[in-house]
């Protein structure tokens, strides 16, 4: 099975059973729908990660998970707010005697969205930053940089109670390049990443 193949499966096996869970969670009289997203949350995720080291054919790739959190203003039927997350990742690929890896990484985003009902769907947009390694197989000599970047994406969350939602998400994470003694050239990662996750509401 593709990578690609693999993380829609994962979001449509946690999604499905979710959306049936919302749909016979009806009766729990939420709030208003004017206010249903709006304030603090926080939560954990898990997903996979595939993509490239840039000027290398290395195609690093690997099962990734964190926390992440935010707060959320809701204006009827609009939803915009901010999150930050924290991931760890054992993407990494070996190619030619060499070994390139991301083993974790952080985003800053801004997410706007349209709320109906217990669905809400959104797009995210903002900083991403990271550390990329690179490691000589034969010698055992490694090198790691941090760098930024940014990344932007899709989500669908679904409230299950009043406190507790679910929600799929795609992201794009671009990580600019550094200088790799080791290599010799300048790398960076581009990556996508497919998780899924659960959030409670305060």
């Amino acid at each position: 099975m593709s990578k690609t193949m693999f993380a829609i499966a994962l979001a449509g096996l946690a999604l499905a059973p979710a959306a049936g869970r919302a749909a016979d969670l009806t009766p729990y009289a939420p709030p208003a729908r004017d206010t249903f997203w709006q304030g603090p949350y926080v939560g954990a995720n898990l997903g996979y990660q595939w993509g490239l080291a840039t000027h290398s054919p290395s195609k690093p790739s690997g099962v990734m998970g964190g926390v992440q959190g935010g707060y959320n203003w809701q204006i009827g039927a609009f939803v915009f707010g901010g999150e930050a997350d924290l991931q760890l990742s054992d993407a990494d690929n070996r190619f030619a005697g060499w070994k390139f890896a991301n083993p974790w990484f952080g985003t800053m985003r801004v997410r706007a969205g349209l709320a109906a009902s217990n669905l809400l769907f959104y797009g995210t947009v903002g900083l991403a930053y990271g550390t990329l390694t690179t490691r000589n197989l034969s010698t055992g000599v490694s090198e790691g940089h941090t760098s930024a970047g940014w990344t932007g994406g899709l989500g669908v969350e679904i409230a299950l109670t009043n406190n507790w939602s679910t929600r799929a998400e795609y992201l794009y994470l671009n990580l600019n390049d550094s200088s790799f003694v080791l290599t010799g050239s300048n790398h960076g990662i581009e990556s996508s990443l497919l998780r899924i996750g659960v959030n409670y509401r305060f």
